[in-house]
C-alpha cells in the first residue's frame, strides 16, 4: 500500500500550496522573495550543469535511435496530444487550466526518476541518463519556442518574445553553461555530496510554487477553480499519462528495441519534470500569475510517481521470474546430462 502513498516532496508541495493559500506573499517582501527564488533556481540549474558528466553525454550519444524515439515522444507525441486537449470544451476544461495541461505537454523529461525507474525495472541507465539529460538541455531551447508556437497559433497568450527567451537564457541555460563548464573541477565534489546538495532542487521548486500560488490566491484562483475543475485536470493527466505508456511501450517493440531498451523509452518517454517546468513556467510567463499553469503538472508528477513506481516492478518481477524459469532450466539439462 505504500507505493501509493504521496512522496515527502510531494506532502511538502501540498503543504506549499496551503500556506500561500492561507497566508500568501505580496509587495515589498514578495519582490525580494522573488530575487531569492531566481537565484536558487539559477544555483539549481548551475548544480545541474556541474553533475552531469561529459563522458556520459559522449557515450549516450552512440545510442542515437533510442534517444531519438524518447525526444519525439517528448517533444513531438505529448505536443500533439497537447493540442488535441485543446477541443475539450471550454466548459469542461477552463482555458487557464488547459494552458496547464498545453505547457505540461511541451516540459522534458525528468531525470531523478526516469534513471531511478529504469533502474528498478532493469532497464538500461548509462542511455536514461544520457536521454533524460539530453531532454533537459534540449528542452532549455525547445519548450520556449513549443510554448511560442502552440499558444499563440492557439490564441492562448504567453506566447515567445525576445524576453522571454532572454529570461531562460539568463536564469536557467547561462548558468547550466557555467556548471558544465566548471563540470571536470568541481563534478566529482558535487556528485559526491548528492544529499547535501538535494535541498537547493526541492528548495528552489517550493519558493517558486509558493510565489506562484501566492499571486494565484491574491487574484481568486480557488474562486475561479472548483474541484470538478481539479478533478477534470487529473482525468485527464491519467488518461495523458496512460497512452503515452502504450505508445512507448508497444511502439518500442514495434521499432525492435530490446527489453532494456524498451523500459528506458518507457520510463524516460512518458515523464514530464516537475524540476524543470516550474521555473520555466516563471521565466516563460514572467509578469503573470502561474499559478493555473504549474498547477497540471504538480499533479501529473504525483499520477507519474505512483503509476510507474507499480510499472518498475511489474518489469522488474516478471525479469526475476524468466531468470528464475532460465535457471531451472539451465539446472535441468545439467542433471539430464549427467545421467
Amino acid at each position: 500500500m505504500t507505493r501509493f502513498l504521496p512522496d515527502r516532496f510531494t506532502m511538502m508541495l501540498v503543504a506549499t500550496v496551503i500556506l500561500a493559500s492561507i497566508l500568501p506573499i505580496s509587495g515589498e517582501p514578495a519582490e525580494y522573495f522573488g530575487l531569492a527564488t531566481k537565484l536558487a533556481i539559477a544555483l539549481l540549474f548551475f548544480l545541474h550543469g556541474a553533475r552531469l558528466s561529459r563522458d556520459v553525454v559522449i557515450a549516450g550519444i552512440l545510442h542515437w535511435r533510442l534517444h531519438l524515439a524518447i525526444l519525439l515522444v517528448t517533444f513531438g507525441l505529448f505536443p500533439l496530444l497537447g493540442v488535441a486537449i485543446g477541443f475539450i470544451p471550454e466548459s469542461i476544461l477552463p482555458a487557464p487550466l488547459y494552458m496547464g495541461v498545453l505547457f505540461l505537454c511541451v516540459l522534458p523529461s525528468t531525470v531523478q526518476s526516469s534513471i531511478a525507474f529504469t533502474s528498478m525495472a532493469g532497464g538500461n541507465v548509462p542511455a536514461a541518463i544520457c536521454s533524460a539529460s539530453a531532454s533537459n538541455i534540449f528542452g532549455m531551447f525547445l519548450t520556449p519556442l513549443l510554448v511560442g508556437l502552440l499558444f499563440t497559433v492557439g490564441g492562448h497568450g504567453g506566447g515567445f518574445s525576445l524576453d522571454a527567451f532572454l529570461q531562460i537564457f539568463l536564469q536557467l541555460l547561462l548558468p547550466f553553461i557555467v556548471g558544465q563548464v566548471l563540470q571536470p573541477w568541481i563534478g566529482d565534489w558535487i556528485r559526491a555530496r548528492k544529499k547535501l546538495l538535494s535541498p537547493v532542487d526541492r528548495g528552489s521548486i517550493l519558493m517558486v510554487v509558493y510565489l506562484a500560488f501566492s499571486d494565484a490566491v491574491i487574484e481568486g484562483i480557488w474562486h475561479t477553480f472548483s474541484l470538478r475543475d481539479i478533478g477534470v485536470v487529473i482525468v485527464i493527466n491519467i488518461l495523458l499519462l496512460a497512452l503515452v505508456l502504450c505508445v512507448t511501450m508497444f511502439g518500442s517493440r514495434l521499432l525492435g528495441f530490446d527489453k532494456a531498451d524498451e523500459i528506458t523509452i518507457t520510463f524516460c518517454g512518458s515523464k514530464k519534470s516537475l524540476a524543470s517546468g516550474v521555473p520555466m513556467a516563471g521565466a516563460i510567463f514572467a509578469g503573470q500569475s502561474i499559478g493555473a499553469i504549474v498547477l497540471p503538472i504538480m499533479l501529473f508528477h504525483q499520477i507519474q510517481l505512483m503509476v510507474c513506481a507499480v510499472l518498475a516492478q511489474r518489469y522488474a518481477r516478471k525479469a526475476h521470474e524468466k531468470a528464475a524459469i532460465a535457471e531451472a532450466a539451465a539446472a535441468e539439462g545439467a542433471a539430464a546430462s549427467a545421467r
